[in-house]
């Protein structure tokens, strides 16, 4: 299982610099990706194709682009540019948003929401590949090629969590994104339902990439005050229909419920568990419990990601 970092979550606005430094420090710790969420401050994709001119190895993905906003010929242009500033490191991350984002926020329709994704990935999916589009749905009616030179085509990810964006991640997309979804929901739900959508399409097996807050608790901060205070900093994502319903199917009252906390031991045996379910990649979202927390779970992740390199080199 790989391991991530991501950026720009709601807990902290880095700017373009700062952002360009953390995902350069990422790579040198040796995390295998970086992701860059898109929510009301830098834009994801541009950043990417900045961060990918400033490293070398990491792969450096987006967790995620709505796709309401952006026509899919456009979200097709910047990622080919993305990737070609990337140089083939670049993996394109997209979702329907929130309703509240969606409607509230910008004024657009969220309703047909399958509908609207199957039509989208339609359009999308060929240009990512460098191939021509050519569909005739309700929502893109599309006939057009795009020629970015140096661009390998772009892996894409779906954020998916019900069982029909489950399906049309399989069937589609190279795999899903996640975000408040526990290790049991992940391995009775998630997994099956996009494996079998994947399966039935002829595709390899999905990529799976699980992100979770991750805290190392200290000796000042025992488990349940550190999920407790989890479950205030984020306890809005409690409340968005979408990772709620994934919440209860957990059977968990909120977000600090599914968070990876305790001290290495812990973490370690979290982390396995979450390999051993078959989860492909873990995106580790570093939450601001106390003073340090951010530093002392950074240090842990360097730890572990040196000890998966030296069981690898052998």
């Amino acid at each position: 299982m790989r391991i991530g970092l991501m950026s720009g979550h709601g807990q902290r606005s880095e700017d373009l610099d700062e952002l360009v430094a953390l995902a350069q420090r990422a790579e040198t710790i040796g995390f295998d990706t970086f992701w860059l969420a898109n929510t009301f401050g830098l834009e994801a994709i541009t950043a990417s194709a900045l961060i990918g001119r400033e490293t070398t190895r990491i792969e450096i993905g987006t967790a995620v682009v709505p796709t309401y906003p952006r026509h899919p010929t456009v979200m097709a242009q910047q990622s080919l540019s993305a990737q070609a500033a990337c140089h083939g490191r670049f993996t394109l991350g997209i979702g329907l948003s929130h309703q509240i984002v969606i409607e509230t926020l910008l004024g657009l329709s969220y309703a047909r929401r399958a509908r609207h994704m199957r039509e989208y990935l339609d359009v999308l999916m060929p240009l990512l590949r460098g191939e021509k589009a050519q569909t005739a749905g309700e929502e893109y009616t599309v006939n057009l090629a795009l020629t970015v030179p140096g661009a390998p085509p772009v892996p894409c990810l779906v954020a998916a969590l019900g069982p029909r964006m489950l399906e049309i991640a399989g069937r589609q997309t190279a795999g899903t994104l996640l975000w408040m979804t526990g290790e049991k929901t992940i391995s009775e739900h998630i997994i099956p339902t996009i494996r079998a959508a994947a399966n039935e399409a002829g595709r390899s097996a999905p990529r799976v990439v699980a992100s979770l807050p991750i805290v190392l608790t200290d000796a000042g901060h025992d488990e349940a005050s550190v999920r407790a205070r989890i479950g205030e900093i984020m306890i809005h994502y409690g409340q968005i229909p979408s990772y709620r319903a994934m919440l209860d199917r957990e059977g968990v009252s909120g977000p600090g419920d599914v968070a990876l906390v305790g001290d290495e031991m812990q973490l370690d045996a979290a982390l396995d568990r979450l390999a051993s379910i078959d989860v492909t990649d873990f995106n580790a979202v570093l939450i601001p419990t106390d003073e340090a927390a951010e530093q002392r779970t950074l240090a842990y992740l360097e730890d572990r990601v040196s000890r998966a390199a030296a069981r690898s080199a052998k």
